[in-house]
C-alpha cells in the first residue's frame, strides 16, 4: 500500500508510534479485502418428498392404508415392517375406524368408515380358536369371550391376528359380563400393557355384582373389595382411571380404580351411549328430530343441597336427524373422538363432529336391535 505525503499528515518520530500506523494501515487493507461468496445450497443434498412423509407422516395413517403403502418401494416396506415403527403407529394413530357388528352366536362383521383407509384381513376373527362374542374395544385391541364352558377371554387385534388368551378368573364371571378393556399406549413402554375389568354377578348375594381385574404386567387376576348392590351393569367406558357402567335408570355406576370405590351418578338417560370426547365422558341421547351430545360437567351434583343450579351434563352438539325418524327408531351406537355412530331403522350412519357431515355406512344389510355394535381402532399394535 502507498501512502501520498500531505501538508497536514503528520509522520510519526518514535518507533512507537511508527507501530500503531502499521497497524491501522493493517486494518484497512483488512477492510478493503473483498467479502467471501456464499456457497451454493447443492441441490442433491435436499430431502426427498417420499423421505418426508416416510420419517414423518406413515405413522398417523391406519392399517390398511399402511399396507397399501408397502407396494410403493422397499425402504417403505421396511419402515412399516419394523417393530419400532409398529409401536410409535401404535400411539400415534388412535382415530375410531369403524364398527365390529355382531348377533349373538354368529361370526361378526366389520363396518369402516372409509373402506379404502380401514379395515381388517379377517372381520370373522375365525384365527382365534372357538367362537367368541366381542365385548370391548380399545386403541386398537378388541376383548372377546369364548362360548365354551369355560367362557375364556382372547385380547386380539384383528390386524396382525395376534392374540392371547388369559388365564381362568378366579370368580365365575357368567355368561354376559359388563367388561371394559383399558389399553393406553405409551412412547415409552414397547411392551403393550392392558387391563380388563370385569363387572359380574355375585355369587353370594342377591342382586348384587362383584368387581375382578385383569394385569397384564402381572399376568394375574385381582379382586376388588367393594360390591354393588343393583341391577348389574351392560356396557362400559373408561375415563380418566374411573369406570362408567349404565345401571338403573336415569343412573351411572362409577368405579375408581385407584380408591376402589364406586357410587351412583344421577340425572343420565339409561337410553343413550356412553363414550369419551375431548378427555371428558360423554352420552349420546336420542330425542325426536335429533341426537344430543352432552359431556359430564359435574359429577357432584347430585350430593349438592337441593334447589341447587349445577347442571351434571353440558351439551356441546345437537346432531339433526330429521323429523322422518321419531326418537324410537334412532339408537345410538358410539360417541368416541371426533364421530357418533347411530341406528336410523335398519341403517348405519355416522356423523363427524369437526366436519358436521353425515355419512351412511350400510352395506346392503340389515341391522337391528338384536345386533351389537363395538368401535374399533385400526391400529398395527403387537401383543
Amino acid at each position: 500500500m502507498r501512502i501520498f505525503y500531505k501538508p497536514f499528515l503528520r509522520f510519526p518520530s518514535s518507533p512507537l508510534s511508527v507501530g500503531v500506523l502499521d497497524l491501522k494501515i493493517e486494518r484497512m487493507d483488512r477492510g478493503k479485502k473483498p467479502a467471501k461468496a456464499t456457497k451454493k445450497p447443492d441441490l442433491n443434498q435436499r430431502m426427498d418428498i417420499r423421505e418426508i412423509i416416510r420419517e414423518n407422516a406413515l405413522r398417523f395413517l391406519p392399517a390398511k392404508a399402511l399396507c397399501r403403502c408397502k407396494a410403493v418401494c422397499r425402504d417403505w416396506k421396511l419402515q412399516i415392517s419394523a417393530p419400532f415403527f409398529v409401536h410409535n403407529q401404535s400411539h400415534s394413530f388412535r382415530s375410531v375406524s369403524g364398527v365390529f357388528c355382531q348377533v349373538a352366536m354368529c361370526q361378526p362383521s366389520f363396518i369402516p368408515l372409509d373402506p379404502m383407509a380401514y379395515g381388517v384381513p379377517d372381520s370373522q376373527l375365525s384365527f382365534l380358536p372357538e367362537l367368541v362374542k366381542i365385548k370391548s374395544s380399545c386403541n386398537g385391541l378388541l376383548c372377546c369371550q369364548g362360548y365354551s364352558s369355560e367362557k375364556p377371554y382372547y385380547i386380539c387385534n384383528p390386524v396382525n391376528q395376534q392374540y392371547k388368551k388369559l388365564p381362568k378368573p378366579s370368580s365365575y364371571h357368567g355368561t354376559d359380563p359388563a367388561v371394559v378393556l383399558i389399553f393406553e399406549p405409551s412412547p415409552l413402554d414397547f411392551t403393550p400393557s392392558f387391563k380388563l375389568i370385569c363387572a359380574f354377578p355375585s355369587a353370594d348375594l342377591d342382586n348384587a355384582c362383584e368387581f375382578e381385574m385383569y394385569s397384564s404386567s402381572q399376568d394375574s387376576w385381582k379382586m376388588f373389595r367393594e360390591i354393588f348392590f343393583g341391577k348389574i351393569p351392560k356396557s362400559g367406558v373408561h375415563v380418566n382411571g374411573v369406570i362408567y357402567w349404565r345401571t338403573v335408570p336415569n343412573g351411572l355406576l362409577a368405579f375408581d380404580l385407584l380408591n376402589d370405590r364406586c357410587r351412583i351418578i344421577t340425572s343420565y338417560d339409561s337410553a343413550g351411549a356412553l363414550g369419551m370426547v375431548n378427555g371428558k365422558l360423554c352420552s349420546g341421547v336420542a330425542i325426536p328430530g335429533s341426537i344430543q351430545i352432552r359431556v359430564l360437567s359435574n359429577t357432584f351434583a347430585n350430593t349438592a343441597r337441593m334447589g341447587h343450579k349445577a347442571n351434571v351434563w353440558e351439551e356441546i352438539e345437537q346432531i339433526v336427524v330429521g323429523k322422518t325418524h321419531p326418537s324410537s327408531e334412532i339408537h345410538v351406537l358410539c360417541v368416541e373422538g371426533d364421530v357418533v355412530i347411530y341406528r336410523a331403522r335398519s341403517s348405519v350412519l355416522c356423523f363427524n363432529l369437526k366436519t358436521k357431515k353425515i355419512s351412511d355406512l350400510s352395506t346392503g344389510a340389515e341391522y337391528d336391535s338384536g345386533h351389537v355394535f363395538v368401535h374399533y381402532v385400526n391400529s398395527l399394535v403387537a401383543i
